[in-house]
Order: structure tokens, then sequence, then C-alpha cells
């Protein structure tokens, strides 16, 4: 029995300004959610409702493509009174463009604010990362923030996507981020969304072994595997889920009139149908394992590739509920 551990409220109502070629969210450009303010009201009363009816219930709010929101500071307050990561993180990629005095500002009011850690995924070198990016200047953009960060005090971490298009680039990466002081980690794309056309420049153990042990250091190889190695890893089915409230609209008249308990029972019962129809990771593991396939892939990755082949081998009219733009859930 899969236990429901946690309820997201997500409202995608703030665009992005750089269009990444593994976008998980807005590869088409449009802004699905609603209006700020009516998402809020309605966050907040869900919010409160948990508090006495489901204590046992986690609970996150957040929004947009990327988090430059018209009222950020604002934002940052009601998240921090829900409890949501997005009081004390903020995920910088996709920011608009601004003079170093205006990031000044802005990052010391987001310090003043409350948020302590600024996230930055840089895809490569200056020429690669801004045409993957799908922007030219991203990468000083993203510098330049970076270095104001950590001189006005506030933690920075940075993620590189590995692909067999930047492996020549991970040395003076790691260099260039190890002398910033900053927390830095390397992964493996996932493909969702517009993930799918990276399969092509998926690393291979081969690939793996080849990287210096410098860059090695900060590649979390238990959680980048193989199919077999996921195979042999998993030996159990997830027993928990976290559901996703996507507002729209064309339900957010519905969900504002809806007891939350019923919001509820409707998310779980939609999980429910479809991993009757659809089978869950480890029943996909037996089912697709390949010795052959020495790409790794994390078990997000994995799970969503498999799950994907399934639904088109078998021509499912289903809507895949882990699309991260609409209402669905995960299970872990």
């Amino acid at each position: 029995m899969v236990q429901t551990k946690s309820i997201n409220i997500l409202n995608l109502c703030v665009p992005c300004e750089n269009h990444c070629r593994y976008c998980l969210l807005s590869w088409n450009g449009n802004c699905l959610g609603i209006d700020y303010e009516r998402s809020v009201k309605y966050a907040r009363r869900f919010h409160e409702w948990l508090k006495i009816n489901r204590p046992d219930m986690n609970f996150m709010y957040y929004y947009g493509y990327s988090m430059e929101h018209p009222q950020l500071l604002e934002t940052i307050k009601f998240m921090q009174e829900t409890n949501s990561p997005g009081g004390e993180f903020l995920q910088f990629d996709g920011m608009k463009k601004r003079t170093r005095e205006e990031l000044v500002k802005m990052l010391t009011d987001l310090r003043n604010a409350g948020i302590k850690l600024l996230d930055f995924t840089f895809y490569g070198l200056k020429e690669y990362h801004d045409k993957f990016a799908g922007r030219i200047g991203d990468y000083d953009l993203m510098m330049n923030s970076l270095e104001i960060a950590l001189r006005i005090g506030l933690d920075v971490e940075v993620g590189i996507p590995v692909t067999k298009e930047n492996l020549h680039q991970l040395d003076e990466l790691v260099n260039i981020f190890e002398n910033k002081r900053v927390r830095l980690f390397l992964f493996t794309p996932h493909s969702g969304g517009r993930g799918i056309s990276l399969l092509d420049v998926k690393i291979t153990v081969e690939d793996y072994d080849n990287l210096s042990d410098r860059v090695k250091k900060y590649f979390n190889r238990d959680k980048n595997r193989t199919p077999s190695e996921w195979y042999n890893h998993i030996h159990e089915d997830f027993k928990n889920r976290v559901l996703t409230i996507s507002l729209l609209p064309s339900n957010i008249d519905k969900l504002e009139n809806q007891p939350f308990e019923e919001t509820i029972k409707e998310l779980e019962m939609m999980d429910d149908e479809f991993y009757k129809v659809v089978p869950s990771f480890s029943e996909l593991l037996k089912k697709y394992v390949d010795e052959n396939d020495t790409c790794l892939y994390s078990l997000k990755d994995l799970n969503v590739t498999y799950r994907r082949r399934f639904i088109d081998e078998n021509h499912l009219d289903i809507v895949d509920i882990t699309d991260e733009r609409f209402s669905g859930s995960i299970h872990f």
C-alpha cells in the first residue's frame, strides 16, 4: 500500500529567460498557471487545513519556470510561512539579465529576506553553456551572480550535468569552481521533458572511468548506475508518494470549491489508476533491463525512460502523471 507523504502545490506562472535543451517544463514557451495572488490564497488555505487535519503530511508551494517572480520577496515570505524550501533556497537559473549594481541589490535583498543558499546550473564553459541554455550572455550573468552572492555571504552550490558533449570541459570547470568555494556536484540529466533529446549523448561507464580522479570526486556514482546495476540494487517497490496539484485555468474553479480531502482522494485515485496500467519501477526493470546498456542513469531518469517505453509500446492512451507541468505523483 502506497502512503501519501506530501502535498505539493504548483503554479507555473513565471516565465524563464532561458530555452535549455533539456527543459523539464517550458519547452513550448507557454506559462500554464494562474494569477499568483489567487494561487497563494488557495495554497494558504490548503496548508492551514493540512496542519489541523493531516499534520502527518508535508507541504510545499512552488511556482514558475524560473524564480524571476515579480513579487519575489513577498513570495519568499509566503514560502517561509508554509515551511516550503523556497523560503531559504533559490535556484538562480533563467533569471533576467542585470547589471552588477542591480545584482548586488537583488542578492542583498534576498539575503536579508532569509535566503541562505543559491543554486546554479552550468552546462559547460562559456560558449557551450550559452548555446545549451539558448541565451547569449547567460554564462557571464551566472558567474557574476555567483561571485556577488559569495561576496555578500550567501552559500552557493553548482550543478553540472554531464554528457558526452562536455566531458572534455569538466576538468577546467572543476578547477574554476573549486577556486570559488562553492558546493559542487556533477550529475546525469534525466529524460523528462525535452531531456529525451539528450539520450544520444548519455555517458557510459567507460566515459566515467576515463574521467580524472579530481572530477570523479564530485560525481556520485551510487546515484548514477547502469540498468543492470539498478536492477541489482532495487529489490522492492516504493512505498511512499508525493502528490502535486498544478493550478491551471481549467481546474482552479473546481479546486477552490472542492473539500481538500476530496482533492487528495482524487489525486490518490489518479495515481492508483495509473499504476494499475503501468508497471512499477521494479517490474519495469525486470521487463526491460539490458545488460549491454552501459549508459549511466539516475533512478528518476531510468524510471522515466522505461515508463515512456512501456506506454509507447502498448499504445496506451494515458497521461503520464510524472509530467512535471501537471498534477501528478512521484513514488519514492
